[in-house]
């Protein structure tokens, strides 16, 4: 078995290291999204609170 895989590992890794450069700009981007539209629920209710106390 180990034979038959050490085919494609040069290969696979290439295509990972290709998929992985092309994943990380996205990714970033989804990372600094996700904590834009994290932080904007805590404003509304931290003026929410304020209102109720």
């Amino acid at each position: 078995m180990p034979v038959k895989r050490a085919k494609k590992t040069k290969k696979a890794k290439k295509a990972v290291k290709r998929m992985a450069k092309k994943a990380k700009k996205p990714a970033k981007r989804a990372k600094k999204a996700v904590k834009r539209t994290a932080k904007k629920p805590a404003k509304r209710t931290a003026k929410k609170a304020k209102k109720a106390k």
